[in-house]
């Protein structure tokens, strides 16, 4: 069944009429015809069963039937992570989509080794990945900002989950125990973070560190895991 995210408020009887790229994907590559089912969603008003009611030149028209599943809350989690080079960096956001991330936060560290990224890019991967993996919303995909100037603008009550490689801290799971509320994991670059980040960040009140075991792991490796330690510890996995 194919899925697809829309802006659009969903009611019974509601007509929408497709952005060019949608058009194009149920047109041309899917061969969609009038009368197919589809499902669509937005974020806010659950998944509703629609049928393809018209295939233009250059746009296609979609009628809402009726509701499927009711809208939602996913997992509060935020993902932090340092720009890295854009293969792992678009796995990365793809995984984190399908693991039910619901802020995907981009920073830049004293050793990022990626000084930019094309953020569009990534919000079209976030969207297809939840379109095909069944969730009912699309996590948010933030511009990238300097690490200090997203600790400056802590949210209050959000816990931060640092993974550090450097040394002296407790297995993720045993930083998990009990864990509850509004989370964020953070990873930091291919090249780790400086000594003088560690330093700050062992310093904040909501910051627990944490390793992710004996081996050196890539960016999109360490991303993955500790988002599947989490939604295990403290997520809707349980």
């Amino acid at each position: 069944m194919i899925r697809l995210f829309v802006t659009h408020d969903l009611a019974a009887a509601a007509e929408l009429t497709l952005d060019e790229g949608q058009s194009r994907y149920l047109g041309a590559v899917m061969r969609a015809k009038a009368g197919d089912e589809l499902r669509v969603f937005n974020g806010r008003d659950g998944e509703w069963r629609a049928l393809v009611a018209a295939v233009g030149k250059r746009a296609v028209t979609l009628q809402v039937i009726d509701p499927a599943r009711p809208q939602g809350a996913g997992p509060d989690l935020d993902l932090v992570v340092a720009l890295v080079k854009r293969g792992p960096l678009e796995t990365i956001v793809e995984k984190a989509a399908e693991l039910g991330v619901r802020r995907i936060r981009p920073v830049i560290t004293e050793r990022t080794n990626a000084d930019h990224t094309r953020v569009e890019r990534l919000r079209v991967i976030a969207t297809e990945a939840s379109e095909q993996t069944g969730r009912l919303d699309v996590p948010e995909v933030a511009e990238p900002v300097k690490l200090e100037a997203l600790i400056a603008g802590w949210e209050a009550g959000r816990r931060l989950l640092f993974c550090d490689e450097a040394g002296g801290a407790q297995p993720a799971l045993q930083a998990l125990k009990g864990a509850a509320g509004p989370w964020a994991v953070l990873i930091g670059p291919e090249g780790g973070f400086s000594p003088r980040e560690r330093e700050i960040l062992r310093g904040l009140p909501f910051a627990v560190a944490a390793t992710l075991g004996p081996r050196i792991l890539r960016a999109d490796t360490a991303a993955i895991s500790a988002l599947t330690l989490w939604q295990a510890a403290a997520g809707d996995w349980r």
